[in-house]
């Protein structure tokens, strides 16, 4: 977000947390792009606040990690001080999270596998209407093909990223006899090592296709131990979230940090995972 954009964010996090009885002596931005993370202190809570226009989003965001809670799903819960829900204050939709120190360094590949099995389990224990991940794919197409909401993007990378969305995801998609409800974004900015173990955080993002689909955010190692996954299959996975981020990249209105490095990253990282599965 904008400077002044943030500060009305920060603010809007201050006081729905206060109003709803929480102490807040101090705000810390943990996180900033199109929404914000905010620690709030000394209650430590998170608080998740987004533009209105997101409010659906985060009601679907805060509807799963209540569903996934009550089957001892390994995820960041929401704070169990207020009420479950969204609040809406000065254009902003605010929700409230239990907030989990980061311990340890990074989570080992077999052990990544493990959450990614016992969280799989607890999905496929919830009923939630969520979209296909080709649902996520065609929203990111529209982009690429629209030239006006990326218009700093070029002719040969357009046609590039569009042929990658719509033929990768198109074979993915052919056989759905597998599919499950899915985090949807696991990479590892995702999962959290806390003292409870690793939790998967970022809910929002939640649909339906194959495992795969998650284990290709993971790094490489991970999908290695995760019994039965195709990893053909996780490479061209790989593909298809590489090229969808670099279409988010690519929008007139991206708010990603240092986001003309990863403009140039993401196309590089397309080509490499599609080099992986022979389709250089």
């Amino acid at each position: 977000m904008e400077l002044a954009d943030l500060h009305r964010a920060v603010e809007a996090g201050l006081a729905t947390a206060s109003e709803v009885g929480l102490q807040v002596d101090d705000v810390i931005v943990v996180h900033n792009s199109d929404r914000v993370a905010l620690r709030l202190v000394p209650c430590d809570v998170l608080a998740r606040v987004a533009p209105l226009g997101h409010l659906g989003d985060s009601e679907f965001e805060v509807d799963v990690a209540r569903r996934l809670a009550e089957v001892q799903a390994p995820v960041a819960e929401l704070d169990p001080r207020v009420e479950p829900r969204v609040y809406v204050r000065d254009a902003f939709a605010v929700s409230l999270w239990t907030y989990y120190e980061p311990v340890g360094s990074e989570i080992a590949p077999a052990d990544y596998a493990d959450v990614f099995l016992r969280q799989h389990a607890a999905l496929r224990q919830i009923d939630l209407d969520a979209p296909h991940f080709t649902d996520r794919v065609a929203g990111a197409l529209r982009e690429v093909d629209d030239g006006e909401r990326s218009p700093e993007l070029s002719d040969r990378d357009r046609a590039f990223l569009s042929d990658t969305l719509g033929g990768l995801s198109a074979a993915i998609s052919s056989d759905r006899a597998g599919d499950q409800l899915l985090h949807g974004e696991p990479h590892p900015g995702n999962l959290l090592n806390t003292r409870r173990g690793p939790l998967f955080v970022d809910l929002a993002t939640c649909c339906r296709g194959p495992v795969e689909f998650d284990l290709a955010h993971a790094p490489e190692d991970v999908g290695k131990h995760y019994p039965g996954a195709d990893q053909d299959l996780i490479h061209r996975c790989r593909a298809v979230n590489w090229a969808m981020f670099s279409a988010w990249r690519w929008r007139r209105d991206d708010q990603m940090p240092d986001r003309d490095h990863w403009r140039v990253e993401g196309l590089n990282r397309v080509r490499a995972a599609l080099e992986r599965c022979g389709m250089g």
